[in-house]
């Protein structure tokens, strides 16, 4: 009947877990969505000490700002966009599936496909008209 292999030596039988699946878009959207909204949390604390830099006077500013505008800073800047826009798309998404809809194998691809694409597109594009409106990099 069972194989010795099917349960470890307490006789319970082993769950599948990661190693087991071929990872798949929709697997992969539903991991970076839980990683995004994590990411969020601490990005969400950055705009924050912004906010009190900000009010604290020009010197506690500038000094964030300085962090900000660094090379590094901008990364994280640039990644919490990101994460923020797939975040929010993620969360259209899923209202889309609240209503009944989109759940078909190839809907269900290209709400995925469109929240990937979508959220970099619109990063891309938030960061572009940034970079115009503040008249390039002065």
């Amino acid at each position: 009947m069972d194989s010795p292999k099917a349960a470890p030596p307490g006789g319970r039988p082993l769950s599948p877990h990661l190693q087991i699946y071929r990872p798949m878009l929709s697997m992969m959207m539903s991991i970076v969505h839980r990683i995004t909204g994590g990411a969020l949390y601490f990005g969400t604390a950055l705009i924050a000490i912004w906010l009190v830099a900000a009010a604290s006077g020009p010197s506690a500013f500038a000094t964030v700002q300085g962090i900000y505008g660094s090379i590094p800073g901008l990364l994280v800047l640039f990644f919490y966009t990101w994460a923020l826009i797939h975040h929010a798309l993620g969360g259209v998404r899923h209202l889309i599936w609240d209503t009944g809809h989109g759940f078909e194998p190839r809907e269900r691809e290209l709400l995925y496909r469109l929240t990937l694409g979508g959220s970099i597109a619109l990063t891309l594009l938030i960061w572009t008209v940034g970079y115009v409106v503040r008249g390039g990099a002065g």
